[in-house]
């Protein structure tokens, strides 16, 4: 028993190494479902992890400088993440077509995928740019920031999307190694990108040493030159030969078939989470309306929130790769039983997530500010958020693997339904017209969130997902 015990232990060390190591050779379509989620979970959930910790370390640094300085934080990021909308939705594209050819093993196709990529993010990026250099300080006013807030965040705004190429390549660099089973390089380029952000936040937000003092827009410079090395480091891992997938001079040429091919499958997942960040927005402005101490409070407990999900996330990315391939492999009962099973290790650890936030909700706001008013807001939002973690971990992890079937369509119409139809109108009516205030909006975001994953699971059941053809 003993030695069976020690052959165990061995055997998950073996695979962790395995996992954060990285194995070209690893089929994801044959073999133990168990094994090849985690090989690819591993390094996906870490990943995650440190683009949860992007998210905290800027509120963490900059929750020094007072409310007003962490409202600038959380309204720009409300705004950005319509960016991630498109920068996740073009991603799942990417990841969908990426992990199919793969599946197929035709890498001459998956590489021609990548060189199209490079042009579409490109074009995004440019777009978002201009809006970062001619009208930040109206975007922070059309969230409903008052003029402090305002004058304090235009820089940071500005800076934030007019940099916003290293949001999107990074994400999608990312996808094209997820979706070719390298999940270890995706999971190193966000370790690079965060320890640099996490060294250069205080040094350029306080003016450590000969750093200049630059306030709220230190983390800004911060977070762009984080994220920046991290596509230097992704560019070379694409380049140098030794991945499933490869970029060279060849695949940049544009190849329009492909691009429009890419885009098409891309507008139901930017739809899908534009819809999804929209209704984050509209609730963003609705809590804007009780004052900055709703906000700080509302985006810290977002941060930390994003901190958990985020891991999740990870475990919902293996998903959609492992429907991939395995589609493209002729083997949709695979994919499907794969999809079950991490759906079952994702409650495990959401559930888990919950219970500690619940217990543990004020001195895990109390790290981030010493300002009551600001802490009272950030745990009830906390607490009741974290009341629907069961449902959330099904919820993300079937959606996903719509995604990876490339069936991006299906999580746009439930969220169309579940956000806009019945979240935005509910949280209005419980603030507003019940009188609950900030406490309307954290339960309507519970209800909501729980009433997609409900409606997911019974789609899912369908399985119309296993036809769709990318």
């Amino acid at each position: 028993m003993k030695t069976q015990q020690n052959s165990s232990t061995e055997s998950f060390f073996s695979l962790f190494k395995r996992a954060l190591s990285g194995d070209n050779q690893q089929d994801y379509t044959k073999g133990p479902i168990g094994k090849t989620a985690f090989l690819l979970a591993v390094p996906m959930v870490l990943e995650m992890v440190m683009e949860s910790i992007f998210a905290v370390t800027d509120i963490f640094f900059v929750a020094g400088l007072g409310a007003n300085a962490i409202a600038v934080v959380g309204l720009t990021e409300a705004v950005i993440t319509l960016l991630y909308a498109v920068a996740i939705g073009l991603s799942m594209a990417v990841t969908a077509t990426i992990a199919r050819r793969v599946g197929e093993k035709n890498y001459d196709a998956a590489n021609v995928v990548t060189g199209q990529t490079i042009w579409i993010g490109l074009s995004v990026a440019f777009l978002i740019a201009l809006v970062g250099i001619f009208i930040p300080e109206k975007i922070l006013g059309l969230m409903g920031a008052s003029d402090e807030v305002i004058e304090a965040g235009t820089t940071y705004t500005s800076i934030m999307l007019t940099g916003s190429f290293t949001i999107l390549y990074l994400f999608l660099f990312n996808a094209i190694f997820r979706g070719a089973g390298d999940a270890s390089v995706a999971m190193k380029s966000l370790w690079l990108a965060n320890g640099i952000n996490i060294l250069l936040d205080p040094l350029l937000i306080y003016g450590v040493g000969p750093f200049p003092e630059m306030g709220v827009t230190g983390a800004a410079v911060a977070t762009n030159i984080g994220r920046g090395v991290g596509i230097v480091y992704q560019l070379y891992h694409l380049t140098n030969g030794k991945n499933r997938v490869h970029l060279d001079f060849s695949h940049l040429k544009l190849v329009s078939s492909v691009a429009l091919r890419v885009m098409r499958t891309s507008l139901g997942g930017i739809s899908q989470f534009l819809i999804a960040t929209a209704s984050w927005v509209a609730l963003v402005r609705i809590i804007s309306t009780y004052g900055s101490d709703a906000v700080a409070g509302y985006t810290i407990a977002i941060r930390i929130v994003i901190f958990a999900i985020l891991p999740a996330w990870g475990l919902s990315n293996a998903v959609a790769t492992l429907v991939g391939q395995n589609l493209g492999a002729g083997s949709p009962d695979r994919a499907e039983k794969s999809v079950w099973k991490v759906a079952k290790y994702n409650v495990y650890f959401m559930v888990s997530i919950a219970v500690i936030f619940i217990v543990f909700a004020r001195p895990m706001i109390g790290l981030f500010t010493d300002i009551d008013a600001v802490i009272d807001y950030g745990v009830e939002c906390l607490r009741y958020i974290s009341y629907g973690y069961g449902f959330y971990a099904v919820g993300m992890i079937v959606v996903q693997a719509f995604n990876g079937a490339g069936d991006t369509m299906t999580p746009t119409k439930i969220n169309f339904f579940c956000y806009w139809l019945f979240q935005i109108p509910l949280a209005f009516f419980l603030a507003k017209q019940l009188e609950m205030g900030p406490t309307g909006v954290f339960l309507a975001i519970t209800i909501a969130e729980s009433l997609i994953a409900v409606v997911g699971i019974m789609v899912f059941r369908k399985g119309g997902w296993k036809t769709k053809t990318v």
